[in-house]
């Protein structure tokens, strides 16, 4: 897999049995579900709801268990938030790179980096707008 803004290839992670065996796992898919919709009331992101099911409960992916990812099973429910996980953390990023240069205006390279991260968020914005996934008049601010 590339990286975004370099020209060199990056590893992209472990890879996955082709075969999936859940013989291990002792939860029901019940269970699963409603550990996700809790800890979603907690207002805990979906990637760190996945973590927890993995390290804590042995649920190697909740897509392989229930069938549906994260994010579906609390779309279902209507506990999605207003934007993408990613997107969001994007913008939290660039708003601290933000404040961390009106204290260090001359960091250059943290210049070239906040530059970087707004076309990410304008990549993702211009997807999430096609797939509807946000309103089309969300801008980035």
């Amino acid at each position: 897999m590339a990286r975004t803004h370099a020209r060199v290839k990056g590893k992209s992670g472990s890879t996955r049995p082709v075969e999936a065996d859940l013989s291990f796992v002792t939860i029901k898919k019940e269970e699963v579900v409603k550990i996700i919709l809790d800890m979603a009331k907690d207002d805990i992101k979906p990637s760190v709801i996945g973590l927890t099911l993995r390290d804590q409960y042995a649920v190697p992916s909740v897509k392989l268990v229930c069938g549906k990812s994260i994010t579906k099973i609390l779309a279902e429910n209507n506990m999605e938030s207003k934007l993408p996980e990613d997107l969001q953390l994007l913008v939290v990023k660039a708003d601290k790179l933000k404040k961390h240069l009106g204290n260090n205006n001359r960091d250059v390279h943290n210049k070239r980096g906040l530059q970087l991260i707004e076309a990410k968020i304008r990549g993702l914005t211009k997807y999430y707008k096609s797939t509807g996934r946000i309103e089309s008049g969300w801008n980035y601010k």
